[in-house]
């Protein structure tokens, strides 16, 4: 029989393990964040981290995931809020907006953590590696499906195939472009969003 309080208990200790673990990364970097020190951090043992996570590269791909939805709800980016307007949108240059917004408002959660994930951990480690690899082939399923949604209520631009838009879409997404536009050359968030939304719009849909 399940227990509620103590199914209450357990993720109240796993979310004290995940901020933990994103104190240090964002501190500390991969490398310098042992599980050790987590642990103590979150006032468990380390095996106590193991078992409700796992080990250091699935506790910074859960502290990825987190950080892009926000919350550790198990509800699909796509049927947030703001997806869900996306996708109701009746003019597409409204919906890359709103698609263009939510990859500010992802960044403005996960951000911090693009440098762990992309420079410090995955030329080095080859489970962050393997991490990496799986977030950008969920981008570009998530890109696809965008491409395929823009292609079928709004058309594309001559010849440019569905396929071809969803990866136009996953280079435009990139966190490390992002990156560069924000932190090394000074963009602030505003000035991103609206270049990114202009640059899908022109890069996708059909000529007036």
């Amino acid at each position: 029989m399940r227990n509620p309080a103590r199914a209450e208990q357990v993720r109240a200790t796993r979310q004290k393990v995940l901020v933990a673990a994103r104190d240090l990364f964002l501190r500390r970097g991969y490398f310098g964040a042992t599980i050790e020190a987590i642990a103590k951090r979150a006032a468990v043992s380390p095996q106590t981290v193991y078992n409700l996570v796992g080990g250091k590269a699935a506790l910074l791909k859960a502290v990825y995931d987190v950080a892009l939805a926000g919350d550790d709800a198990p509800v699909p980016m796509i049927d947030r809020p703001i997806a869900r307007a996306m996708l109701a949108a009746t003019d597409p240059h409204e919906c890359l907006r709103l698609y263009a917004r939510m990859g500010r408002e992802i960044f403005e959660r996960a951000g911090p953590l693009i440098a762990v994930v992309f420079v410090q951990g995955a030329g080095r480690d080859p489970d962050v590696r393997a991490f990496v690899d799986k977030i950008e082939g969920e981008r570009a399923i998530g890109t696809a499906g965008i491409a395929r949604h823009v292609a079928r209520r709004f058309g594309l631009r001559d010849g440019l195939t569905e396929a071809e838009a969803g990866d136009v879409l996953w280079a435009l997404t990139a966190p490390e472009l992002l990156d560069r536009f924000t932190r090394r050359r000074g963009w602030s968030l505003d000035r991103y969003e609206r270049w990114l939304a202009e640059t899908m719009a022109e890069s996708l849909l059909r000529r007036p």
